[in-house]
């Protein structure tokens, strides 16, 4: 029961990390742009970045339980 929290928590986090590294590689191999009006090398550092802190908070959700 106390680990519903969690389990709910990392899955979201670990999707959500999972689906913007994909989109963002997805744009990078196509050479579109991965945020208009931004420089292109700040929004995929930005968005790489942000993929791999959801990712690690997932994990680390799910080694709470």
């Amino acid at each position: 029961m106390e680990n519903s929290p969690a389990v709910f928590a990392g899955t979201v986090f670990v999707l959500f990390g999972a689906g913007l590294l994909l989109w963002t590689g997805a744009r990078v191999l196509h050479r579109a742009p991965v945020a208009l009006g931004v420089r292109p090398k700040a929004a995929i550092t930005l968005t790489t970045l942000s993929g791999v802190v959801f990712l690690a908070l997932g994990l680390w959700c799910f080694g709470r339980m």
